[in-house]
C-alpha cells in the first residue's frame, strides 16, 4: 500500500525544493528523514513535515511498519505565483512574480 502527503502553496522556488527532493527519492523512511533534518537548505523545512505527513498516513490509515517504508515518489510541482507590484522611474510599475510550489510525497513498502 501507498500513503501520500501533499502541501501546496509553498512559498519556495521548484528549482531549488527539486535540489533536496532528489536526495530523499528512493530513500528509505528513516534514511530520507536525516537527510531532509540535516539539510540546512529553506526547502528541508517544508518537505520534512510533507515527509512526516505520509508516514503518519501510512501509519493510520493502512498500518504499515515504519522501518519497512521507502519514498517510492517524491515531487515538486510548480505552484501560482504570487504577484508583486515594484515602483520603477518615471511613475511606472513592475510586476515581481513570486513562486510558490507543491509538494507530493508517496511512500510504500519495499524498495523503488
Amino acid at each position: 500500500m501507498e500513503a501520500r502527503a501533499i502541501t501546496k502553496g509553498v512559498r519556495l522556488s521548484t528549482r531549488k525544493a527539486r535540489l533536496v527532493i532528489d536526495l530523499i527519492r528512493g530513500k528509505s523512511v528513516n534514511e530520507a528523514l536525516q537527510i531532509v533534518s540535516l539539510s540546512n537548505k529553506k526547502a528541508a523545512r517544508p518537505i520534512r513535515k510533507t515527509l512526516q505527513s505520509a508516514i503518519a498516513n501510512a501509519e493510520d490509515l493502512y498500518d504499515i511498519d515504519v522501518d519497512q517504508l521507502f519514498v517510492v515518489r517524491a515531487t515538486v510541482d510548480m505552484g501560482r505565483g504570487l504577484r508583486r507590484l515594484k515602483p520603477r522611474a518615471m511613475g511606472r510599475a513592475d510586476i515581481i512574480r513570486r513562486p510558490t510550489s507543491h509538494i507530493t510525497i508517496v511512500v510504500g513498502e519495499g524498495g523503488a
